[in-house]
């Protein structure tokens, strides 16, 4: 393909948390250009939006619905190629399903959707149209967590006994939802963010990344989950104990009221003859741990890597830190280079095809689901 990809955005407008980081991620590999949007649900802010990133004013538009009805009116070779969806999660569907209707790709922030059944919905629409769709679990973009994944799929740790996978944060110790600040309002809020509260937010990147990691499907859960700060509708702590595939068992923690604590997202995978380590806050280093054995760290532009882990890295090696937004380009340019391979008549590659996708979503959602049953119930395990 002899163009860039042509992005249409829903959300992501002034004041938006999000939406900024889609764009530097989108833009990180030339691949794609952001065409036109609906960045709020206020048409004037859209407006005013579009002004910002120098959008034409007939490209930027009041909502959803108008963007994706005119962009398809458009001539093949003006309209948007996809949609990038960076709203609160109660405006993930909506959009999602309207631009799989209408033959456009889609870029989803997660979660997937708002209920079980609104995933199931995507799922079924993508696979009744073949489009293409990205959901930006984005931790799975480090070179460092390929690596890890191709270690583990290589059998350099032995058959997997046990997984710790946790997610700290300490943003919300108090009631910020209280004030002004849009972000705790939102995800605090269960018409809005949905069953779950730091379970939703924060939890199912720590499922995802359990799984993406070691390839094995969680199965079971025993999950207690709180909110410890008062008054405050969903969960703000969640511990849970996991059953995997093949026997594996495993722990997932996180918290969004764990004083002092940024992004603490880090995993810890044993098998019967090694382990590996990484912390998200240090993404640059993996250690592999061997029986009796010094431990081996690999580090990121360093040596012979996966071709999986070589292919995400981005900047002159070695020592110069890669951080969060690469690792969330990373999704954009394997989505782009798949749209790309669709679009030139061949099959994407293994690499090129290497991004969580509308089935991780859906197992997401139906894991908060199962995560929070659990939790009300008297039941000790319930079945993902």
């Amino acid at each position: 393909m002899q163009r860039r990809l042509r992005m249409g955005m829903v959300g992501g407008g002034r004041g938006a948390f999000i939406g900024g980081v889609h764009r530097f991620a989108a833009a990180l590999d030339q691949q794609i250009e952001l065409v036109c949007g609906a960045f709020s649900s206020d048409p004037e802010k859209s407006r005013l939006s579009g002004k910002d990133f120098y959008l034409p004013a007939e490209r930027v538009y009041g909502s959803y619905e108008e963007m994706i009805q005119r962009e398809k009116a458009l001539p093949e070779g003006e309209r948007m190629d996809f949609v990038s969806i960076v709203t609160p999660n109660h405006v993930h569907f909506g959009p999602a399903k309207m631009a799989l209707e209408n033959g456009f790709h889609v870029v989803c922030d997660k979660p997937l959707a708002f209920s079980v059944d609104e995933a199931r919905q995507l799922v079924d629409l993508v696979e009744q149209t073949g489009l293409v769709f990205a959901l930006t679990h984005n931790y799975t973009g480090y070179p460092m967590i390929k690596q890890a994944r191709h270690m583990v799929g290589e059998g350099k740790l032995g058959k997997i006994r046990k997984i710790v996978v946790e997610y700290p944060q300490g943003w919300l110790a108090n009631a910020k939802e209280e004030t002004d600040n849009k972000q705790a309002s939102w995800r605090t809020d269960p018409s809005k963010s949905g069953l779950g509260g730091a379970m939703g937010d924060i939890g199912t990147h720590a499922e995802n990344l359990a799984e993406y990691v070691s390839g094995l499907k969680i199965t079971e859960v025993c999950a207690d989950l709180t909110a410890f700060v008062e008054g405050r509708r969903l969960d703000d702590d969640a511990n849970i104990l996991l059953r995997f595939e093949k026997g594996a068992k495993g722990v997932l923690h996180c918290s969004q009221i764990a004083v002092g604590e940024e992004n603490g997202l880090n995993i810890r995978i044993w098998g019967e003859t090694g382990g590996l380590e990484w912390h998200q806050e240090e993404p640059n280093t993996l250690i592999y741990k061997r029986h009796e054995q010094p431990a081996i760290h690999y580090r990121t532009g360093v040596g012979e890597l996966c071709a999986a882990a070589l292919a995400a890295q981005r900047v002159p090696p070695p020592g110069h830190p890669e951080g969060y937004l690469e690792a969330f380009g990373n999704i954009y340019k394997n989505f782009a280079a798949t749209v790309a391979a669709r679009m030139d008549g061949r099959e994407p590659t293994d690499i090129e095809t290497d991004f969580p996708t509308v089935h991780d979503g859906l197992r997401g959602m139906r894991f908060v689901e199962v995560v929070v049953e659990n939790s009300r119930s008297n039941e000790k395990w319930s079945k993902v």
